[in-house]
């Protein structure tokens, strides 16, 4: 089948765009679909993104319970290979433990995606587990920054990031244990949401009490797709214990208004680690922004004790990292080929956290209490807390020191190289806090970086009213209007 348009018109149009020209009968959700693929395959070659398409949902988007009748009326969309389950779908979580997996059932989310008029044609990269900031691994897969080849995706949505960045598809899913939505969107040139806790179900598997750190959601090139996005996939599955969020209006409303006049705090050094001095001068300028939008900015850091809230995360992987280990071991029966097919960083891992003693989590549950108190008192006073998306240079890949290729470091001495790397998105997965990054500023490398803004909890409209004030005021022009080297609009080889 031809495709529909020109790279150039598909490229420039967001989720809800393309879901306007279904709505008036110029395409079919088929078409899209079509298309979709195609620019898949016109990068997929160099950036390693995208695992497997599904050819049966390209031909019949219906085919696995699609309502064309939803916000998004059948546009492509594509899953992350961890997290919502696809029944009868493969889902590998990047391990060779779990290759040839297939799901039983489809997860709450994956049904309300489709309802949302979502077509899943397909599943994104994601590094082991999604466990580290990298989709590399000789043995399975290693996913390119379309920025620059050399360069990671970032992770653990390093696919999705990718492929969104090379102009292939506008929405993917995402997912966010330590700033997994937020680095790679900052690093590709992506909006990233991730949202407060108890936005997005975790069922079945998972659970408000069981799943507090990680949460789901999407990378995308609009404002607009990601407010659609939450506003037609939020809520709990019947059963779950706590309240979910239900905001006053819906979020695709709120962003049509400015956001009122903002408290900004800037802030670059949180313990033990800093932003490098380029980074803090694009944080100024972000600053420099917002104040001229009308927001009164200044400098101020919480008053955290950032050494025992990242001391508590590091527990809290290690001991959560384990028992999901050990269910999939058990679920896969895989337990004879750990030492063979498991990365050697999640395998030490896996051996320090199994047997773990509870007194160890109940200390890290005081010191997550501690900390989400602490941030509450700040947003009492500030609207919003911004930071770069990152303190440190995006690396090449072949980096092992961030990976779980790694062989030489103990888990808590690998853990704080990760956080020197991204300190300042882990610790809202700790306190339920909303946080996305905005693709408003460079690194020295060329490769995007983006700027990260918090706010309390519940607070998700407002960052997305705030996004959208920033997305208007540069004429939609993110990435100073830079398109990466890897697009589907560039000539292929």
């Amino acid at each position: 089948m031809p495709i529909v348009m020109s790279w150039e018109e598909w490229a420039s149009r967001d989720t809800i765009a393309l879901a306007e020209l279904v709505r008036a009968g110029q395409v079919s959700p088929q078409e899209l679909a079509e298309q979709a693929r195609a620019g898949i395959e016109r990068v997929n070659e160099i950036l390693n993104a995208v695992i497997e398409i599904f050819d049966d949902v390209v031909a019949d988007p219906s085919k696995d319970g699609l309502n064309a009748q939803g916000i998004f009326a059948g546009a492509p969309y594509l899953m992350k290979d961890i997290g919502p389950a696809l029944k009868g779908r493969k889902q590998e979580m990047g391990s060779l433990l779990m290759k040839g997996y297939v799901t039983p059932e489809d997860s709450f989310l994956t049904k309300k995606i489709r309802s949302a008029g979502l077509n899943i044609i397909g599943r994104t990269t994601t590094p082991e587990f999604a466990v580290c900031g990298s989709a590399e691994n000789p043995r399975i897969y290693i996913s390119s920054n379309p920025w620059n080849v050399t360069y990671t995706t970032g992770g653990s949505s390093s696919g999705s990031a990718a492929i969104i960045a090379s102009g292939a598809v506008p929405l993917a899913h995402a997912s966010d244990g330590g700033g997994s939505i937020r680095g790679p969107a900052g690093i590709n040139g992506n909006i990233g949401l991730k949202p407060s806790r108890g936005v997005l179900s975790a069922a079945p598997e998972g659970s408000d009490l069981t799943n507090v750190m990680a949460v789901q959601g999407c990378n995308s090139r609009s404002v607009r797709d990601t407010a659609a996005f939450f506003d037609a996939c939020r809520g709990g599955a019947p059963g779950e214990f706590m309240p979910y969020w239900q905001p006053p209006e819906p979020y695709s409303d709120l962003i049509r208004r400015d956001p009122p006049k903002l408290k900004i705090a800037l802030s670059h050094q949180w313990g033990d680690y800093r932003a490098i001095p380029h980074f803090i001068d694009e944080l100024q300028k972000a600053g420099r922004l917002f104040q001229e939008l009308g927001h009164d900015v200044e400098w101020k850091t919480p008053d955290v004790d950032f050494r025992k809230g990242y001391a508590a995360q590091t527990t809290c992987y290690i001991t959560h990292v384990a028992a999901s280990l050990d269910r999939l071991i058990a679920l896969n029966d895989s337990k004879n080929r750990i030492l063979h097919d498991l990365e050697p960083m999640n395998a030490k891992i896996w051996e320090a956290g199994i047997d773990r003693p509870y007194f160890d989590r109940a200390q890290m549950q005081i010191t997550f209490n501690q900390l989400s108190r602490a941030f509450g008192a700040f947003f009492q006073d500030w609207d919003i807390l911004l930071t770069p998306v990152m303190a440190l240079p995006t690396h090449k890949l072949g980096a092992r020191e961030y990976l779980t290729l790694n062989e030489s470091d103990e888990p808590e001495v690998w853990f704080d190289r990760l956080w020197s790397l991204y300190p300042y998105t882990a610790l809202a997965n700790i306190c339920g806090l909303p946080g996305i990054s905005l693709p408003m500023a460079l690194q020295q490398n060329g490769l995007p970086l983006g700027i990260h803004a918090m706010s309390g909890q519940a607070n998700d409209g407002l960052l997305l009213q705030l996004a959208a004030q920033v997305e208007r005021a540069l004429d939609g022009r993110w990435n100073l209007g830079r398109l990466p080297a890897v697009h589907v609009t560039m000539p292929v080889s």
